[in-house]
């Protein structure tokens, strides 16, 4: 039985270590990938890929979900211009944006990286205050922005906002995340997005008949980029709880909540939920409408937006 149990942490040990882990196929420079109207910019090291138009302020910053870029925007960054500046830009791990394999400071990959990449943003496009509009992860990145720098966020606009499931790993499980074994197997493992990301992509959606094959090249494409997997599977490996319900009563800005009626990512009734216990919260719910309620139901959250904006100081 001895012999057994140490051959079998033998296997344990040494096994990962003995399957193969292919370099990516097909991977080009993201530089290679923007199309006309990409930006980049360095910010706290990292190359940061964005997209603007419109003037004035409070700007609108646009801060996509998980496995999403500012691809995500296509339908609303233009209308959004009738209220200010647009902004949106690639979190790290996604779209065209630089993924570190190491760095000095800061995990880039960490939240509070990502909430101080936000304001960076702001301060070298030379915004004082902005309104942000977040997507399922991306709204939890633009709660916790404004919980961090107060005087920097004019109003939230959340679509589906990740505050109460999700964000993060439990915490069970980060001490196994962090051993060798799974960290040289963790890139091989996030491949897998490559195969299920359509039937994700699809469960986003109330109506995924709607998805056309255009649409989905362009979901796909940050997929072409170099180090996808490795950006991908550092973000997995760094992402935490974010313990945000408990401090809901800090958040003293308008908030604009929308969520579809039929949310299977966030569950609609998460949304509703939020929009209890933060007083004074507009919520939207659509009928007919998925997660990405930006994305599949553009005019009734653009109206939405309408009916909001005079909150806006």
């Amino acid at each position: 039985m001895m012999i057994l149990l140490a051959v079998l942490l033998l296997l344990l040990l040494v096994g990962p270590f003995l399957i193969p882990v292919p370099p990516l196929a097909n991977t080009l420079p993201v530089r290679e990938l923007a199309e006309a109207d990409s930006q980049f910019m360095e910010l706290n090291g990292l190359t940061v890929h964005y997209k603007q138009t419109g003037t004035g302020e409070p700007a609108l910053i646009l801060l996509h979900g998980f496995a999403a870029s500012v691809y995500s925007w296509r339908e609303v960054m233009e209308p959004l211009t009738a209220y200010g500046r647009v902004v949106a830009f690639d979190r790290p791990a996604f779209g065209f944006t630089e993924r570190p394999l190491n760095w000095s400071g800061p995990n880039p990959y960490s939240a509070e990286a990502q909430v101080d990449l936000t304001i960076a943003l702001m301060d070298s496009l030379g915004i004082e205050r902005a309104v942000l509009v977040g997507n399922s992860a991306g709204g939890t990145v633009a709660v916790q922005t404004a919980l961090a720098y107060p005087e920097r966020v004019a109003g939230l606009i959340l679509i589906s906002p990740a505050v109460y499931g999700g964000g993060g790993s439990p915490g069970w499980i980060r001490p196994l995340l962090a051993t060798p074994q799974i960290n040289r197997l963790g890139p091989l493992l996030v491949r897998n997005i490559q195969e299920r990301g359509l039937d994700f992509g699809r469960s986003a959606w109330h109506n995924p008949d709607l998805i056309t094959a255009e649409m989905w090249a362009g979901y796909t494409k940050p997929l072409q980029a170099e180090n996808w997997d490795r950006g991908l599977w550092l973000l997995t490996r760094t992402s935490r709880a974010s313990n945000l319900a408990e401090r809901l009563d800090e958040i003293t800005v308008p908030v604009l909540l929308v969520t579809g009626d039929d949310d299977r990512i966030v569950p609609t009734a998460q949304t509703v939920r939020l929009a209890e216990e933060l007083l004074g919260a507009t919520l939207l719910v659509i009928p007919g409408c998925g997660h990405v309620a930006h994305e599949e139901c553009p005019a009734p959250f653009l109206a939405a937006v309408a009916d909001f904006w005079p909150q806006i100081r």
